[in-house]
């Protein structure tokens, strides 16, 4: 696939190395030929002096036909500009900008342009490190209406049924990892010591979700002939 990488900062050089090592025909276009150096010198693909909005650039770069782009400069405004020329004139079918104002790119994501919020993440992966929480969202839409949630069971959980995680349009159990070893029908498991869940989680159902997670050891055991019985 032809990818155009708009942008050769750190984010666009590192992107564009990436993306040929992987055997992906890239171009990359930048305003200033000085910030190709930042490109390793085996880097195969075209480099393109001039702005992502302007189609005779984006077209030198291949962006006729070509089957993604990645706008990642600096400027919310020409990132949000490029991608748009790139979709609407030139039909690229993957696109994604990359935008530093959160509420900016909560707007555009609502919009259909897919966009990466840098300093949400940023935030968000610092936070994590500084303050112990109950739940870990390993990924989160640009909305922030929707997480994916890793979480360590919990003793109290062991010898129970997964599904009971869950809570209709609220929380759904995705998988979990077990023993070493990734599982994707993890509702339909007992839990055991060890497990680390993957859950899909909205952001009005992490209360609900952390209140689950909070079973009282008393409650640890299920009721009737499940006790005892065989673990998957």
């Amino acid at each position: 696939m032809h990818i155009v990488v708009v942008g050769c900062g750190r984010v666009g050089s590192g992107l564009a190395a990436a993306l040929a090592d992987q055997g992906n025909s890239v171009s990359i276009i930048d305003k200033s030929a000085r910030a190709f150096r930042r490109l390793p010198d085996s880097f195969p693909g075209e480099r393109v002096v001039g702005s992502g909005f302007d189609r005779d650039d984006l077209e030198r770069a291949g962006a006729v036909g070509a089957g993604a782009l990645a706008a990642v400069t600096s400027g919310d405004n020409t990132n949000i500009l490029t991608v748009r020329i790139a979709r609407e004139t030139y039909e690229i079918p993957n696109v994604v900008a990359r935008i530093y104002d959160p509420r900016r790119a909560e707007i555009y994501q609502r919009l259909g342009i897919p966009t990466v919020a840098t300093v949400t993440w940023t935030i968000d992966q610092v936070r994590r490190r500084l303050v112990d929480e109950t739940t870990m969202e390993s990924w989160s839409d640009a909305t922030g209406q929707l997480a994916i949630v890793e979480q360590n069971l919990p003793a109290a959980w062991a010898g129970r049924p997964l599904r009971e995680l869950e809570e209709d349009r609220l929380i759904s159990v995705v998988a979990l990892t077990r023993a070493g070893v990734p599982r994707i029908d993890a509702r339909d498991l007992i839990g055991q010591e060890g497990d680390i869940l993957h859950l899909a989680v909205t952001k009005v159902g992490l209360d609900t979700l952390e209140h689950k997670l909070a079973l009282d050891a008393d409650d640890s055991q299920p009721d009737g002939d499940t006790v005892g019985g065989p673990r998957r």
